[in-house]
């Protein structure tokens, strides 16, 4: 009786339980409202001291701008395709190019666009592009094609991105988007400035990403014990990929100075406009690349982890740590293997270059792009395998009080 007394109560749906079931839902909901509100206010107030108004000294006499145009006509075209750059354009054309927006909005520019096979593309009338604008002392200015004008096929391929992503997750993708949205939000205009403004590296990306964790698992999946688990999960493994990194880079000699790209954010420290800390910025970018793969093991076993405390109450601590280590594991190699292979293929362009040498393997892994991948990827890998242990633990107490 007792037994068939208990699966009767598990056919109940959940709208049906009774004022108690009702009542811990509005907790709930008014726990995540809070949540969301206190990180509302965390944000606002980032926000408003990081892009308060300073006092500015006189605009210069010389400057360059970045101003959207339309191509109004093609005055002369000598791009040919270069069968040696595999098919790519070489050459130059003179425009004659609208500007439409900025100080020179509305104004008729004749503008230079320089093709090769690493930067440009021909451009016939009618297209929209940005153009570089430079002004001189008193005032004369002249343009020259930057790129062409990609906002609103981005803008196309998002809508695609979106509209794939409701109709097949319904609610729940579109909170994943509000939650994409927010963490994106929050790292251009908080993150990126604070760099900028010289802020710690290591901390301040830190803190941010508790931030986001906070908000993306709340907006997903409310405030219930099984977002907390993975929220506490997630900071957890989060925490042993900056940790992991810090030590690789002491022990490889290298740090975020080695960066490709760093160059032209040094160049900024130098000159004294800004006061980024660029060692740390190694760390950083593993903080941010972790966060995203850490948060999906870390829901996917507390969210696993609620399901079968919901069908066998009777689990202690024990065994549902067990279970979640269970589960946990089959993750292990294909989530592995996904972050090895994305910063693989974020550098497979390189890596087909080093490949075309004849130099050996062991110079190949002492290089600085080398390392700075391997520390990237085992990094990322390492706080993603922590991360189960860890949330499965977490799990394990926060979902049942048998030991």
């Amino acid at each position: 009786m007792a037994s068939g007394s208990t699966a009767g109560k598990k056919n109940i749906p959940p709208a049906d339980r009774g004022p108690a079931a009702s009542a811990k839902e509005k907790g709930s909901r008014l726990a995540a409202v809070i949540v969301l509100a206190v990180c509302a206010l965390l944000f606002a107030g980032a926000w408003l001291f990081l892009h308060r108004k300073e006092e500015s000294g006189p605009e210069p006499t010389e400057f360059v701008e970045y101003e959207t145009a339309r191509v109004e006509m093609v005055l002369t075209d000598s791009t040919f395709r270069d069968e040696v750059s595999d098919g790519a354009y070489r050459g130059e054309q003179m425009l004659i190019v609208l500007v439409r927006s900025g100080r020179y909005k509305g104004e008729q520019l004749q503008a230079y666009n320089y093709v090769g096979p690493l930067y440009g593309v021909p451009v016939k009338e009618g297209d929209n592009v940005i153009l570089t604008v430079s002004t001189y002392t008193g005032g004369e200015h002249r343009a020259t094609v930057f790129e062409v004008d990609r906002f609103i096929p981005i803008l196309i391929v998002l809508g695609l991105f979106i509209l794939i992503t409701v109709l097949i997750g319904r609610k729940t993708g579109a909170r994943s988007l509000l939650a994409l949205a927010l963490t994106i939000l929050c790292l251009f205009t908080v993150l990126l400035p604070a760099l900028l403004h010289g802020a710690p590296t290591i901390l301040t990306t830190l803190l941010v990403s508790l931030w986001i964790i906070a908000v993306s698992l709340t907006v997903i999946g409310g405030l219930q014990r099984k977002t907390l688990c993975a929220m506490a999960g997630t900071a957890a493994g989060t925490l042993f990929a900056a940790g992991f990194a810090v030590l690789a880079q002491s022990l490889l000699r290298i740090n975020g100075l080695r960066i490709s790209d760093v160059e032209p954010l040094l160049q900024l420290r130098q000159t004294g406009e800004s006061a980024i800390g660029l060692k740390g910025l190694l760390t950083a970018g593993i903080i941010i690349s972790a966060l995203g793969a850490v948060m999906d093991v870390a829901m996917s076993i507390s969210s696993a982890l609620a399901e079968v405390h919901e069908a066998n109450p009777d689990y202690g601590r024990r065994q549902l740590f067990r279970s979640g280590m269970n589960i946990g594991r089959d993750m292990v190699g294909t989530m592995t293997n996904t972050l090895i292979l994305a910063f693989l293929g974020s550098g497979f362009t390189l890596i087909l270059y080093l490949s075309s040498l004849d130099i050996s393997f062991r110079q190949i892994t002492s290089s600085a792009y080398a390392s700075l991948e391997i520390i990237s990827g085992i990094s990322c890998s390492a706080g993603l395998i922590l991360a189960i242990p860890l949330t499965a633990l977490i799990s394990s107490f926060l979902l049942t009080k048998k030991a």
